[in-house]
């Protein structure tokens, strides 16, 4: 649903003339039948805010509608991503140093590489990774 609609629904929703949402928001009666006739292509977050004010909704409800990103769409995107990777992995690499994180990345991708045949070089042997890592090799 786009901004204009959301707005023409839930003033109807709360039995709200566009005049008397208008004096609500402190947005002229103009401007408001231009947003709900999809006329402002970028409405002013201030002036969201105040018509969502008015109406006592969610601001997010309007800065959907009006193609904006918001926190809760951002959660809603990246959830399934998030949830696909490992805990201790992501616990593990927040304890690298951003270097060790760019390099173990990059070792990663070539190992992709290696396996699914898009590589021309060979597989690095355990004590290079250990070493371009900067691990330290284990003496007994």
């Amino acid at each position: 649903m786009n901004l204009g609609d959301k707005i023409r629904q839930l003033r109807e929703e709360y039995s709200l003339t566009q005049g008397q949402l208008a004096t609500k928001s402190a947005v002229s009666q103009g401007y408001l039948s231009q947003l709900e006739n999809g006329e402002v292509k970028n409405p002013s977050a201030a002036v969201l805010l105040r018509v969502a004010k008015a109406m006592q909704v969610d601001a997010d409800e309007l800065f959907e509608a009006a193609g904006y990103p918001t926190v809760r769409t951002l959660r809603r995107l990246y959830q399934d991503y998030a949830a696909t990777i490992d805990a201790e992995l992501l616990l593990y690499l927040a304890d690298l140093p951003r270097d060790r994180q760019r390099r173990l990345l990059s070792l990663l991708q070539g190992i992709e590489d290696v396996l699914t045949g898009s590589a021309t070089e060979a597989l690095p042997t355990p004590a290079s990774l250990a070493a371009e890592l900067g691990f330290a090799r284990a003496t007994n």
